[in-house]
């Protein structure tokens, strides 16, 4: 039932963004380093690793750069359009690709960087032993501000271990254990809800008994 809902959905998406890419394509390619695509190593479902499709919007370099697999905002990394692309959540879109591969499905923890990864516990870790990573999902919602959380801290990682690990931890793990197409039916709805509305928070309503802080 979610690989069928993922295809389906994939598919749809790419039909009506097709549009939207193009334009995009062109500008990334004229623009910046000229790379329209990002493919970065992530870990995927049975903690292997895959390559995840992006458009690109920082340095081709960025990971060995000085801020690594960690980005903040208004990082110095970051290309102008990109920022854009950043904000809006449109540099996400290309992932329908790897939906459609089977690497990723729609609603799922956030793919992360061997680097990120190996920051998490067992408890997280044993989530992507059964669940595929996904476009979006709860941790994805809850954090859809990470990179302005970051830029605060002194110590990003160690702001990331103590802030953001915890919370994505019990996030995932809650998804994993009610993992369904109702689920991701209303992850996705949320989803849609805080990029149109970002000051709104409907988590709670969506799911009452999702984990608290």
């Amino acid at each position: 039932m979610k690989r069928s809902l993922d295809l389906v959905l994939s598919l749809t998406a790419l039909a009506i963004l097709l549009p939207v890419f193009i334009p995009i394509m062109v500008v990334l390619r004229f623009t910046g380093e000229g790379e329209v695509f990002y493919l970065q190593e992530r870990i995927g479902l049975g903690r292997k690793p895959f390559k995840i499709i992006k458009f690109a919007t920082m340095l081709k370099d960025s990971p060995n750069l000085e801020g690594g697999d960690i980005t903040v905002d208004k990082d110095p990394r970051i290309l102008p359009f990109g920022n854009f692309l950043r904000k809006t959540k449109i540099n996400e879109l290309p992932q329908i690709f790897n939906v459609l591969f089977g690497s990723m499905s729609i609603v799922g923890p956030r793919p992360l960087t061997p680097r990120v990864f190996d920051l998490f516990g067992e408890d997280y870790k044993e989530v992507l032993d059964t669940v595929k990573p996904g476009i979006t999902g709860l941790g994805s919602v809850a954090f859809r501000n990470e990179e302005e959380l970051l830029s605060g801290a002194n110590d990003h990682v160690q702001m990331y271990r103590e802030k953001i690990v915890p919370r994505k931890t019990a996030l995932e793990r809650y998804y994993r254990d009610h993992v369904g197409a109702w689920t991701d039916i209303k992850v996705i709805l949320l989803t849609v809800i805080v990029v149109l509305l970002p000051s709104r928070d409907l988590s709670y309503t969506f799911f009452p008994d999702l984990p608290k802080p």
